[in-house]
């Protein structure tokens, strides 16, 4: 039994990662996507830019959370981050 647990707790960190680079990366991307709706520029263009510019997110995202120390700092950073973006997409809707 301890065997199992010493891998759970090996590989728990890198699948909260994996979760949080998937997941959270592509909830970035479409905050900010639809947040760009906000700015004031033509619809068109807007959704261009959002679109075009949340691969870029979703990237960093992506190397931002294996960048960091800890999946919990990942996390939070996410958390962070998206909650602007929340705001602002919200506000279009």
């Amino acid at each position: 039994m301890t065997s199992l647990a010493h891998k759970v707790r090996a590989t728990g960190p890198l699948v909260s990662r994996i979760v949080a680079a998937l997941f959270g990366g592509y909830v970035l991307a479409a905050l900010f996507s639809v947040a760009v709706l906000a700015l004031p520029m033509s619809k068109p263009q807007a959704v261009l830019t959002g679109m075009l510019a949340s691969f870029l997110i979703y990237a960093g995202a992506v190397i931002w959370v294996f960048a960091v120390r800890s999946a919990l700092k990942a996390w939070l950073g996410l958390l962070i981050v998206a909650a602007p973006l929340a705001l602002a997409a919200w506000s279009v809707y």
